[in-house]
Formats: structure tokens, sequence, C-alpha cells
């Protein structure tokens, strides 16, 4: 997908305001509507495809919520409200998150890479095969970030940040490691330890519980060694090795 097709909804201009400005410096995000109540989002819907979906829940007439209910195809959808107690009904709507008013950047950033890989897997099957995005991006130091997945050695996480090692350099970002976990592909990264996702293609070996990549030494979690090394080396561990090997988070 070259460009995801947004729509904004909500009845306060400076909400929709912020969004278009924070949509603008975000590649390969298009604002196809901004409107201020949901049966004008209703009439966009109607009448173009829409990929992504910022919704208010608290409007006049039809809420958000409600909105979201009257769609036979629904967008991948976000909230966005001041009100965080409509979370648990936003998931059962299958909303991919949900932004509580004021949101910064970098938050708005987290939930866009989420709604990203949700339109991936929306593709059909002749699009999965072609070639996909080969990198995620990231607000640095009041910067976006383009980081290649070739680049990535591993990617610590500092309990609301993370900081990816890579080839040429270290960039830490406001995001969760659950999060991240989720977004990256699974053919080319594994979660090793509650603090770690390292690239398989870059461990040069293991040495007792250790990960070794360049010169950097990673920690295996207990229990996890022997799938580590089936992931990584393609290989199955000696029978009885798993007991002796297992790492204390």
């Amino acid at each position: 997908m070259s460009t995801i097709k947004t729509l904004l909804v909500d009845d306060e201009y400076l909400a929709l305001n912020l969004l278009e400005t924070f949509i603008q410096d975000v590649p390969g995000l298009e604002v196809a509507g901004k409107v201020k109540s949901a049966m004008a989002a209703l009439e966009v819907l109607n009448s173009q495809p829409i990929d992504l979906l910022f919704l208010d829940i608290q409007m006049p007439t039809l809420s958000g919520v409600n909105m979201l209910k009257t769609l036979q195809n629904q967008p991948v959808t976000i909230f966005t409200t001041a009100y965080s107690e409509y979370a648990i009904q936003a998931f059962d709507l299958n909303v991919v998150d949900y932004l509580v008013k004021p949101f910064p950047f970098e938050r708005f950033l987290q939930a866009v890479n989420k709604a990203k890989e949700h339109l991936k897997l929306r593709q059909p099957a002749s699009a999965v095969s072609t070639p996909t995005s080969a990198f995620l991006t990231a607000k640095v130091d009041g910067k976006i970030v383009k980081i290649n997945y070739d680049d990535i050695l591993f990617v610590e996480g500092l309990k609301e940040y993370v900081r990816f090692i890579c080839k040429n350099g270290k960039y830490v970002t406001l995001e969760s490691l659950k999060n991240l976990d989720e977004q990256l592909p699974t053919d080319r990264f594994m979660r090793v330890h509650k603090s770690y996702i390292v690239s398989k293609e870059k461990v040069q070996s293991i040495l007792g519980n250790m990960l070794e990549i360049q010169a950097y030494k990673i920690p295996i979690s207990r229990g996890k060694r022997e799938e580590v090394v089936q992931a990584v080396f393609n290989l199955s561990m000696p029978e009885g090795s798993k007991e002796a090997t297992d790492f204390e988070d």
C-alpha cells in the first residue's frame, strides 16, 4: 500500500488541525477527509475508500462508538477522546488503538505504526507476496527517522522507551517493546528476553545464556534458550541441556 488514505472525525477544530499536522509529518499518510460529525463521516465513507479512521467518541447526534457499530466494512480505526473510561468498549469494537487527549506526537506515531501492521494483514494474498515496507519510522530528538530492518542489530526496552542498536548508530524513541514486538516481522526478529528483541540474522553465537551480536552480549530469558537456538541456528538442543541453561529474567 503506497498511500494510506486517512479520515479525521472530531467536533473540535483544534483536535482536527492537530491530527492533520501530525499526519503531514508521517510519510505515506494522506488526509482524504476532515469532518466534524459522525454523519458527515458516514458520507465520506460511502463516497470513497478510507484505509485509516481517526474517530472522536463524544460527538453530538451520533457518537463515534455508535457510528462504528453501523459500519459493515470498518476501516482500521484509532479512537481519539478525552475520556479514558471508554477504552474497554473501544477494543471490543476491534479498534487498533486508543489515544487520550492531549497526546504527544510520539504516542500518535505508536498508534500509526500499529495501524500500518493491521493494514498489511488486510491486504489480499496476491499483495502479501509483493515487497512490503522494509523499515519503520520513529521520532528521535525531534526528527522523524527511518530505521531500516537490515540495519537493526537488536532493540532494548527502557520502560516507556526503546533503544535501537543499529549498524551505524543508536536511536532512542518513545515506544513500548511489546508494541514493537508486534510490529517487527517475525521471520527476521525475535524477542529473546523481557527487555530485548534481536535480529535473528545478526546473531553470531550463543555462549551459555547470552547471545553475541558484534561486541554486544544479550541475555536470553529462562526457558527460552532452546527456542532461541532453534529459531536462530535451526538446531535442536541436546536432551537434558535445557534445565542447565535456564536464564533468570
